[in-house]
């Protein structure tokens, strides 16, 4: 019964959009969102402005009140930390804060051949067995296509810990990695797949 009332809901979900109760007032960009249709994820204001994480916060006080309908990608968003701040060594710092994956990168997705089969260059993914926690097919300067793994499979990934995440890009000189066919390419840029790797935070490492 409870799997039956869960896909019950799930399928009266928005697909897109928010839906708001009637009668209830909300600020002029929450209001323009749902005039048209938009879904939270589609956010008006430009990323990590003020307006921005405004508008996510509005809508999570008001879908904690019941007084809103949101899609389920919408839902899992209000449901992170995305829009909070906390206070690391004096300063004011975003938690969760969503990073796409950029369409230049999007493009370097194709398919190639790796030792007799077909593969997905540039989309990283799980794997079983180890020996590292990730996987991802790349072509290296010489045109061949290798198999780059990282991530330790004993460690979680805790891009949403402040803290973590300044000592991991420090640690790692991540602002440098540039180079595809190494993993610490892959590893300070891990959250860009966060979808397809099961990560919950999107917070950039």
């Amino acid at each position: 019964m409870k799997e039956f009332i869960k896909y019950i809901l799930k399928e009266n979900l928005p697909k897109t959009g928010i839906i708001l109760n009637e009668g209830v007032k909300v600020s002029e960009g929450l209001g323009y969102m749902v005039k048209r249709g938009l879904p939270l994820n589609e956010n008006i204001y430009r990323p990590y402005s003020d307006e921005y994480f405004n508008v996510i916060n509005e809508t999570r006080e008001l879908y904690k009140s019941g007084l809103i309908t949101l899609c389920e990608d919408d839902e899992w968003l209000i449901k992170t930390n995305v829009g909070e701040t906390a206070i690391f060594e004096g300063d004011t710092v975003w938690l969760d804060i969503p990073f796409e994956m950029e369409e230049e990168e999007e493009e370097f997705i194709v398919e190639a051949e790796y030792r007799g089969r077909k593969v997905k260059l540039n989309s990283p993914f799980r794997t079983s067995g180890g020996p590292k926690k990730f996987a991802v097919y790349v072509k290296n300067d010489k045109g061949n296509v290798v198999k780059v793994t990282f991530g330790d499979p004993n460690m979680r990934v805790r891009n949403n810990n402040p803290a973590a995440r300044k000592s991991f890009r420090a640690r790692h000189n991540c602002d440098q990695k540039k180079d595809r066919t190494k993993a610490g390419y892959w590893s300070c840029n891990v959250s860009r797949y966060r979808k397809q790797l099961g990560i919950k935070s999107s917070s950039p490492w």
